[in-house]
């Protein structure tokens, strides 16, 4: 994403192609009686997440944006809220238990919409009593993260929203989650500089600490076999740990600039990270290393 622009970077052509541009207005092709669809222009992007051919994006005048890849135009965008303060912190795709396509934003007016991905009508809302900056929903669909401007985090049923669990340890506000693979383990980012693991079969207290450099964690990400977490700092610092050692084997990624975010490829075999700053801007590839036989690897 860069300058109203979100592009699509082939890893393998080594080249990009521009699939959406919310500099212009954008025209929602999607129609049906009591569809909430509206024009939006000159949207910026706080924002994005793909999955299965969609994207969707969200903006920081609480816009919601959402395409499909294989197809031309923009097929649903509105406004999710009017709120002054209404920036879309999060947006999340997702199976429900009975397999339908969900799309979940969490806004700064403290409540989180669940919309059907074949018509993108709302159906939930859920109201907390924070603004929330992060939600992620549990690899089987039925339970929902929760963070926000509180230290602590919750875990919901997603399909009611009614609050399961109250995970407490952190000691500032939360920016970032993600799921295991397994759907057993949570990974919750703080601005207290850390990142907290929760079973959450025992979500009484976190069962470990893992610490950044200097800042914020805002970005978690677990590859899809679960065999590394990689966590990201505000800027400067990207770190990769290795599940397999119960997260006690680790490695810093130093690089110059603000991180826009991060993301394995699905295979596992390459870290991307999302440079933001205005000169530098760019998207960096880290590719795995191997050693012993594929029994070691580092980024």
């Amino acid at each position: 994403m860069q300058n109203y622009s979100v592009m699509h970077w082939s890893s393998l052509l080594r080249r990009g192609k521009e699939v959406l541009n919310v500099a212009k207005p954008i025209i929602p092709t999607l129609k049906y009686p009591g569809c909430s669809a509206e024009p939006l222009s000159r949207v910026q992007i706080s924002t994005m997440s793909v999955k299965d051919n969609l994207m969707v994006a969200g903006g920081f005048q609480g816009e919601l944006i959402c395409k499909s890849l294989n197809q031309t135009g923009v097929a649903f965008c509105t406004k999710v809220t009017t709120d002054e303060n209404a920036i879309t912190n999060a947006v999340d795709i997702y199976r429900n238990p009975s397999g339908a396509t969900r799309v979940m934003a969490a806004n700064n007016d403290a409540q989180v919409r669940v919309l059907d991905a074949a018509n993108f009508a709302c159906i939930n809302r859920f109201t907390f009593p924070w603004s929330v900056n992060n939600t992620s929903v549990s690899p089987d669909g039925k339970m929902v993260a929760i963070l926000g401007d509180s230290a602590e985090c919750l875990i919901a049923d997603a399909q009611s929203g009614k609050v399961m669990s109250n995970l407490k340890g952190h000691l500032d506000y939360s920016f970032a989650s993600a799921w295991h693979p397994d759907g057993r383990i949570l990974a919750t980012g703080n601005q207290d500089t850390t990142c907290r693991l929760w079973d959450i079969r025992k979500p009484s207290e976190s069962i470990a600490v893992l610490k950044g450099r200097m800042g914020a964690i805002r970005t978690i990400r677990f590859t899809s076999d679960g065999r590394f977490l990689a966590m990201a700092e505000p800027a400067d610092f990207v770190h990769v740990f290795d599940a397999k050692s119960d997260y006690a084997v680790g490695q810093e990624i130093d690089l110059f600039g603000e991180i826009a975010g991060i993301s394995f490829s699905p295979d596992t075999e390459a870290l991307f990270v999302g440079v933001s700053d205005r000169t530098y801007g760019s998207l960096l590839e880290f590719n795995r290393r191997r050693y012993d036989h594929y029994l070691e690897c580092l980024f």
